[in-house]
């Protein structure tokens, strides 16, 4: 069954503790982003500011362009995930195993020019392979629903993996980007900027389970 996951771009503590607040009422996965201002055009929190609350499962993506220097920091926080790019400038195949060996769950994100038959090594890997349609460092873009042709090759590497979506989930494509294969719907935009982001959310999970018309 496919998920919205809320997801956040903390630019300051002060923003995070709104957000995580505003959030925790219905909430359960959230999808955090860091990001070193080099791989994407944006600074983030770095991952020795991050915190959330306690049970909550917590996916980061690390937009960073040597993850070698984040993993450290990034492991002691035990997320439920650590997703890096596939276009990092480091082999992030022996990051991936690091990951995995202190017991969390290693995605890929692959952004919209990659190939994934170009990192097969990575995706057979991971647990997770991330669609980044979207622009990295911003919120509320429009989704490239052409992506949606990689769920399928994905799989054609490697059949069980959990295939998420990142960059322009809103309520007119989400139950397209679910009945297309997609397991994961990070929303940002579409939740964050909603008057009533819980109201928001719930629309979004009402439309990606309602029953397809015949």
């Amino acid at each position: 069954m496919s998920m919205i996951v809320p997801t956040i771009m903390p630019e300051t503590l002060d923003a995070l503790r709104a957000t995580l607040q505003a959030y925790q009422p219905f909430a359960r996965r959230i999808h955090i982003d860091i990001s070193d201002g080099e791989f994407a055009p944006v600074f983030l929190l770095s991952e020795s500011q991050l915190y959330w609350p306690e049970g909550w499962e917590v996916d980061i993506h690390a937009m960073v362009a040597r993850p070698s220097e984040h993993l450290p920091q990034l492991i002691q926080l035990k997320p439920s995930m650590i997703i890096l790019h596939a276009e990092a400038q480091e082999n992030i195949l022996p990051h991936i195993r690091t990951i995995k060996e202190a017991g969390i769950r290693a995605g890929v994100a692959l952004l919209k020019t990659t190939v994934p038959s170009s990192v097969e090594a990575a995706i057979r890997e991971a647990d997770h392979v991330m669609i980044f349609s979207g622009d990295l460092g911003h919120n509320g873009g429009t989704a490239s629903m052409m992506q949606l042709e990689k769920v399928r090759l994905i799989k054609k590497v490697k059949q069980d993996v959990e295939i998420g979506w990142d960059g322009g989930v809103n309520i007119e494509n989400a139950y397209t980007l679910t009945q297309g294969g997609v397991d994961i719907l990070n929303t940002g935009g579409a939740i964050a900027q909603a008057e009533s982001p819980a109201n928001a959310y719930q629309a979004l999970v009402k439309e990606i389970n309602k029953r397809g018309v015949i």
